[in-house]
């Protein structure tokens, strides 16, 4: 009787893009906008809620950045698109 042999169900192979790092959104603080203002373009961008939003004003006010998004490279563009449409200062880098 022979034995058959099948892959493990959970292991994949894997490609470069798939394991590489994630990227990051950072936005900076600038002291050119109101909090409410900068509340209201982060709901827009990363749909947090208006209190999240509030949290975050908070910290980039307090530590001068914060990081808004983690993720693929297209969505943190994305969303440092977004807040840099009303002139908020964001950086998009790979982690």
């Amino acid at each position: 009787m022979t034995e058959r042999t099948t892959p493990y169900a959970d292991v994949e192979e894997t490609t470069g893009a798939e394991v590489a790092p994630p990227w990051m959104t950072i936005l900076h603080n600038c002291d050119c906008h109101t909090f409410e203002q900068v509340v209201k373009q982060l709901q827009k961008a990363i749909a947090c809620s208006e209190e999240e939003g509030w949290k975050i004003a908070w910290q980039v006010h307090n530590t001068g950045k914060a990081i808004v998004k983690v993720g693929p490279e297209t969505e943190c563009v994305r969303v440092g698109n977004i807040l840099a449409a009303i002139g908020l200062v964001v950086t998009v880098i790979q982690s």
